[in-house]
């Protein structure tokens, strides 16, 4: 039969309506035994120990002081001196090698509790299992809890915890799939005033938009920040020096707080916004439709002013709303301009002088090919780090898009990177001047790329017979009116550059039977006549 221990206050309930009062006659023992909830043999035991201790039915309610209690409990558990039955008793002498079975060592594991109920049946100790149980708990360590103690809220307007909770699933209107709702707890320590943001990621960019939202929804910032170990914040977890993402450090400093995030696996340091999780799933969540994200973004906002802030809370037993603006408001840290999430990653630069940043290309000089570089990049720039220094700027451009410094490309191959045709025909303007003019004839194209290679060749050609001799067939083929470089090239190899140019024959050089002098097509002037009167010449004639 299962023993249950009567408290102090049911023996004295007992030996009160045993000695009965002036309006109410002394019951008998089934009565007391009624009134009092115990069995009417416990009730016949104590007050016999009572009359042995000198408690007389004559006496009033104050003669049942604490040292005629102690008397008859002394009396009646004689055999219980320490609380415990004879079981435990039994367990006393085991107590060490239960403590072994228990803890474990390192070749063999711990034990349960039944498996230590055989091995103690079989050394002739066999008591029962809760027995059992409740020793091992109470002096063998087994299951036992660590002791805690309640942390002081400390100065206003100091610390927010944070923390990240799973609420449940929303369809996304904008696809039609069902999503995973995450809601970003922000809990002013002090006065409990809370602030729900809701994401479908746990990202970085996602955190730092739920602190710019609750910034404005406190109309501050808190000093601290108390997070749990975020990926998007902490890189490296450690109880003493963890390390924090560069973008959380970075989005930190342009705000002016401190992070000081709580250890793994350890909810006591954050209490106070561990709690919170459960009470926005059950309170806010639960039970209600939504039908977009932005709609319980709302929805959360008026919840958290309304219900979660004018609510008694249950430790400071006060309404969180009217204490944060009572003496938390006034002293947080004004909120900073609108931040501008940057993007922070490793890159390595390529053997094409380019580095890849959100599908984007940038250059950088020769020196950096195959280095791995550091990068921060906002909306308006990118900014490549090595080992701390920057060593390269551009304006962010969009994906698929490019930015090219000519700096940073080799002086003989950035007008071909570039396709800078104006460059081009001033690197052979500098050579001469017909070989400038050459290189212009030969990129009117109404697509010049086509046609640069051409001029690639030219300057080959310049490198290996020199600009003088360069120039002078570019001269003389500009005579003729002869726009190739293969020309070009063909009079170098047999020196004709400097040779006078004949006139071109008509086709088919040698004479034919029609062929004729030029001198014969040769005109003369006709000379000019006297007019003579017809008249006159005939009157002549007669005479």
């Amino acid at each position: 039969m299962a023993f249950r221990e009567i408290s102090v206050n049911e023996i004295r309930e007992v030996l009160r309506l045993w000695l009965g009062t002036a309006a109410l006659p002394a019951p008998g023992l089934r009565t007391i035994a009624e009134h009092a909830g115990v069995d009417r043999k416990t009730v016949r035991r104590y007050v016999e120990a009572a009359q042995a201790a000198g408690l007389t039915r004559t006496d009033d309610a104050d003669a049942v002081s604490d040292e005629v209690i102690a008397a008859v409990v002394a009396t009646v558990r004689p055999d219980r001196p320490h609380g415990h039955g004879a079981a435990w008793e039994q367990l006393v002498p085991h107590q060490e090698q239960i403590s072994k079975w228990v803890a474990g060592d390192g070749e063999r594991k711990p034990l349960t509790i039944a498996k230590i109920e055989v091995l103690l049946a079989r050394k002739g100790c066999q008591v029962p299992y809760r027995t059992l149980h409740r020793f091992a708990t109470e002096m063998c360590g087994f299951g036992r809890k660590n002791l805690t103690v309640r942390v002081v809220d400390g100065e206003p307007g100091i610390e927010c915890q944070v923390d990240f909770g799973y609420l449940g699933m929303l369809t996304d209107p904008d696809d039609g799939r069902a999503r995973k709702v995450h809601a970003l707890i922000f809990t002013a320590v002090y006065s409990r005033h809370m602030f729900v943001w809701l994401s479908y990621s746990q990202t970085l960019v996602a955190v730092i938009a739920g602190c710019e939202a609750a910034w404005k929804f406190f109309g501050g910032v808190f000093a601290v920040l108390i997070p749990d170990n975020l990926k998007p914040v902490v890189t490296t977890a450690d109880p003493i020096a963890p390390r924090l993402s560069d973008g959380w450090l970075d989005y930190s400093a342009h705000v002016g707080f401190i992070t000081d995030p709580a250890r793994v696996r350890s909810p006591k340091d954050k209490p106070r916004v561990e709690r919170t999780v459960q009470y926005v799933r059950g309170n806010f969540w639960a039970g209600e439709r939504f039908n977009s994200l932005e709609q319980a973004q709302e929805a959360a906002v008026r919840w958290c002013s309304s219900t979660a802030g004018m609510r008694i809370h249950g430790s400071t037993c006060a309404r969180p709303l009217e204490v944060f603006e009572d003496f938390e408001l006034s002293v947080l840290l004004p909120v900073p301009a609108e931040y501008d999430v940057p993007i922070f990653k490793d890159v390595k630069v390529h053997r094409d002088f380019h580095a890849e940043v959100a599908r984007a290309l940038y250059s950088l000089p020769q020196q950096w090919i195959g280095s791995t570089l550091s990068v921060r990049a906002d909306t308006e720039l990118v900014k490549f780090y090595h080992r701390g220094t920057l060593v390269k700027i551009h304006p962010r451009q969009p994906a698929g898009g490019r930015s090219t410094d000519r700096a940073d490309l080799p002086e003989h191959k950035s007008d071909y990177a570039l396709r800078d045709v104006t460059s081009l025909i001033r690197t052979c303007n500098g050579h001469g001047r017909n070989i400038g003019i050459y290189a212009e004839r030969i990129l009117d194209d109404p697509l010049p790329w086509t046609r640069i290679r051409s001029v690639y060749r030219l300057q080959g050609l310049v490198r290996r017979y020199g600009a003088e001799r360069v120039e002078q067939a570019c001269s003389l083929s500009l005579d003729l009116d002869v726009v190739s470089v293969t020309k070009i090239a063909s009079m170098l190899e047999r020196a004709t550059e400097k040779s006078t140019p004949a006139l071109p024959k008509a086709v088919g050089q040698e004479s034919t039977r029609f062929s004729r002098d030029p001198s014969e097509f040769r005109s003369t002037t006709t000379p000019s006549l006297t007019v003579v009167d017809a008249g006159s010449a005939s009157m002549e004639g007669h005479s």
